[in-house]
C-alpha cells in the first residue's frame, strides 16, 4: 500500500516524498529513497514526530515508529544542508534592492552576493526566521539544572520555578540564538520561542498562565531590549543606526517611527564592512566603478565590483536616505539589466530579458 511523508530538509524547506511500495521495512532503505528523490549527497540521519511526547523530534531507529502522513526530519551531520538541494534557506544570494525608488511589487531586501566571489562582502547574518526556532544548547550548569528538573517533572509532575539565575542564564543563551535572525523580533517572533522553549522544556510552563509562557514572553522582550543595548555599545551597525548621534540634525531625539530595522523578509539589513575595507577604500572602489561601467562587455568585473561595495552602497541608503537622481549618478551600474535582474524574481526576471532580447 502506498505511502506518503513530509519530509522536512531545512529551514523553511518541506517537501512530500511519496513510497509507492509503503513504508520500507529499514531506517535505511528509506534514506535510499530520501536520497534518491530529493538528490541528498551529504551524510544525514533521520527523526520522527513522537506523539507520546507531545511531537517532540526522536531519532528515527525503526520504520515501525512513522505511518503514512508522518512527519520526519532530515538531520545533517555536518551541521549543514547541500547545495543540490534547490529550495534550501538562502545562505549567500547575490541580490539588491532600493526601498527608497523600487516597484511596491518588489521586496525591499538587501541580500548578500554569491559566496564564490572572493570579494563578496561577509555578515553574521545570513539565515531567515526559521519555521521551528532552535533551542540553544545551553550552558553545563544551565543544562545540568535542566536535565534535572526534567526527571523531576517526569517523577512527580513538577514545575520548576527557575531561579534569577538560572533564568537571566537562559534568556541570555535565547536573545544571543534571537539575534542570530533578528535584532528586533517581532511580538510574533517572541512567541514562537517563548513557545519553543515550553516545548522543549515542559517543565518550565508557568502556573496561572493561558499559554504557559506569558511570562517567559515579556522576560524575552525586555532581555533582547537590553541586548541591543549591549550590541550597539560594541559598535553594531544595525542597531547604532538608531542611536542619537546618528540622527539628523533636524531630528532632535530619535523617535518610534524613525527607526531604522528590517522589514519582514529582509536579512542583511546594514551588513558590517568586509574584512580589511574601510569607508575610504570602499568609495575608492565606487569611484573605479563608475569608470569600469563606461566600458562594454565588462559585466564580470562590474559585478564584482558591485559585490565588493554592497556595504557601502547598503549603508549610504539607510544613513543618508538620497534622492533618486543623486544616487543613480553615484551607482550608475545599479541601473543596469544585470543588476536589475538580480531584484527581481525569476518570472520578472525572464520577462525583462525578453524584452532585452526583442530591443536587440
Amino acid at each position: 500500500m502506498a505511502a506518503t511523508l513530509r519530509v522536512i530538509l531545512g529551514v523553511d524547506n518541506s517537501s512530500k516524498l511519496v513510497l509507492p511500495s509503503g513504508i520500507p521495512g529499514s531506517v535505511d532503505i528509506l534514506k535510499e529513497e530520501i536520497q534518491r528523490q530529493f538528490g541528498l549527497t551529504e551524510d544525514f540521519r533521520l527523526q520522527y514526530r513522537d506523539v507520546e511526547f507531545d511531537n517532540e523530534y526522536m531519532n528515527l531507529t525503526t520504520t515501525g515508529d512513522i505511518k503514512d502522513k508522518s512527519t520526519i526530519k532530515v538531520i545533517y551531520t555536518q551541521n549543514s544542508e547541500p547545495s543540490t538541494v534547490p529550495t534550501t534557506a538562502p545562505t549567500a544570494v547575490s541580490r539588491e534592492t532600493l526601498p527608497q525608488f523600487n516597484a511596491p511589487s518588489l521586496p525591499d531586501t538587501d541580500i548578500l552576493s554569491s559566496s564564490d566571489s572572493s570579494s563578496s562582502c561577509s555578515s553574521l547574518r545570513v539565515r531567515k526566521w526559521p519555521l521551528n526556532f532552535p533551542i540553544p544548547t545551553f550552558s553545563f550548569d544551565v543544562d545540568f539544572q535542566l536535565h534535572r528538573a526534567q526527571q523531576e517533572y517526569e517523577n512527580n509532575g513538577t514545575l520548576l520555578d527557575p531561579s534569577p539565575k538560572l533564568k537571566s542564564d537562559i534568556l541570555d543563551m535565547l536573545a544571543s540564538e534571537i539575534a542570530k535572525y533578528k535584532v528586533y523580533p517581532s511580538s510574533g517572533d517572541i512567541d514562537d520561542v517563548a513557545k519553543a522553549l515550553i516545548q522543549k522544556y515542559p517543565f518550565l510552563k508557568e502556573n496561572g498562565s493561558v499559554t504557559g509562557c506569558e511570562g517567559w514572553k515579556v522576560s524575552l522582550k525586555y532581555k533582547m531590549a537590553n541586548y541591543r543595548t549591549t550590541l550597539r555599545n560594541i559598535g553594531c551597525p544595525e542597531v547604532a543606526i538608531n542611536t542619537l548621534q546618528h540622527k539628523r540634525e533636524r531630528e532632535e531625539s530619535p523617535r518610534r517611527n524613525n527607526v531604522k530595522k528590517p522589514r519582514k523578509a529582509e536579512v542583511n539589513f546594514l551588513p558590517q564592512y568586509p574584512a580589511g575595507e574601510t569607508n575610504k577604500s570602499l568609495e575608492e572602489e565606487r569611484q573605479a566603478l563608475l569608470i569600469e561601467v563606461k566600458k562594454t562587455n565588462n559585466d564580470q568585473i562590474i559585478k564584482i565590483k558591485m559585490d565588493k561595495t554592497f556595504a557601502h552602497r547598503r549603508r549610504e541608503v539607510i544613513e543618508e536616505m538620497p534622492f533618486i537622481a543623486e544616487f543613480k549618478s553615484r551607482w550608475p551600474a545599479l541601473f543596469k539589466v544585470p543588476e536589475v535582474c538580480m531584484s527581481l524574481s525569476p518570472g520578472l526576471k525572464l520577462v525583462v530579458n525578453r524584452k532585452v532580447l526583442l530591443q536587440r
